[in-house]
């Protein structure tokens, strides 16, 4: 049984039954239901504020999951980038040098990515700088891996080219020298014979009858014959691969054509003194990639003991005076 309720009239100073119509109820339903809808409201807008969703404590594990991989991930390409360097190293400084390959230069081993942004459908994620720092090593680790796979497959076509490349490499006398005695100037600083001025001589000089024999040092093919009164004279240049190229000048007289193939110990040419020259003999250089080389260094398989090549070494460098 519902309470009744009574107001206080002033007027008559005693108290009035209020009588509750269909206007009363409705208006307090209507109160009752705005107090419920605004509880409700301001308690959808708060709540994800203070509490977590299931599926959003969900997704925070995953993202801190992802952020540990991430983390491990670049961990194992510092690791990565070690053992890379390791080998980028033994590559250049052994089997590069072993080979006389062309160094790789850093520029293309770490070389970038130009053109349009490789990662702009990574900007919009989470995390992104990390995502996108971590994408980049990753790209460039995978450069470094396909530039280095690119050498070792150009060192491992050397490698079965050795046999070759030894026969195609400078290593005896040009001219028979067991004695040494023909051995006239070497590499370095020497008195010019005509113009009496300090020159570097670029190559070594035999001291030789006019017409003897000279041979080829390395199987290879002639590339150039010259004849001229000045300089060196008549000369041979001969092309052996492998960015080898020897020179002999001063000859009297040759004894191959020009794109003749020949063999190392083929007699090329004969001793003479053309050209510059003030005496009878050789003038021998050995040029390695375009750049002309110490030819003493090319004689490994001249069966001199230690004793004849430092005998040799020294005949060459106490000469101050060059033939031509």
């Amino acid at each position: 049984m519902s309470k009744v309720k009574y107001r206080y009239n002033p007027e008559t100073l005693s108290y009035d039954k209020i009588n509750k119509g269909f206007k009363y109820y409705i208006s307090r339903a209507s109160i009752y239901f705005l107090f419920v809808l605004l509880v409700g409201m301001l308690t959808y807008l708060i709540y994800p504020y203070v509490f977590k969703s299931p599926l959003e404590k969900r997704l925070e594990r995953e993202n801190q999951q992802l952020l540990s991989q991430y983390d491990i991930m670049n961990k194992k390409l510092d690791q990565l980038e070690l053992v890379l360097e390791d080998i980028e190293l033994r590559d250049e400084n052994i089997y590069r040098t072993i080979f006389q390959a062309d160094s790789i230069p850093n520029s293309i081993r770490r070389a970038g990515f130009g053109g349009v942004n490789r990662y702009r459908h990574l900007e919009d994620m989470d995390n992104a700088s990390l995502v996108i720092s971590t994408a980049k090593r990753l790209d460039v680790v995978m450069k470094q891996l396909y530039v280095q796979s690119t050498s070792f497959d150009e060192v491992i076509n050397l490698a079965m080219r050795k046999e070759e490349m030894l026969r195609c490499t400078p290593a005896i006398m040009p001219i028979a020298n067991k004695d040494l005695k023909r051995t006239a100037s070497g590499w370095g600083w020497r008195i010019h014979p005509i113009y009496k001025v300090k020159k570097f001589h670029e190559g070594m000089d035999f001291s030789a009858p006019k017409g003897t024999d000279i041979y080829a040092t390395a199987d290879g093919v002639v590339s150039k014959i010259t004849r001229q009164k000045t300089g060196y004279g008549n000369r041979i240049e001969i092309d052996h691969g492998f960015g080898y190229t020897t020179l002999y000048a001063h000859l009297t007289k040759f004894n191959v054509r020009k794109g003749q193939r020949v063999n190392r110990g083929d007699v090329i040419g004969f001793v003479g003194n053309t050209g510059g020259s003030t005496a009878p003999h050789l003038h021998y250089e050995v040029h390695v990639k375009g750049r002309k080389v110490n030819p003493q260094h090319y004689y490994f398989q001249e069966d001199l003991t230690a004793e004849q090549y430092d005998k040799m070494i020294q005949i060459a460098s106490n000469s101050n005076q060059t033939f031509d």
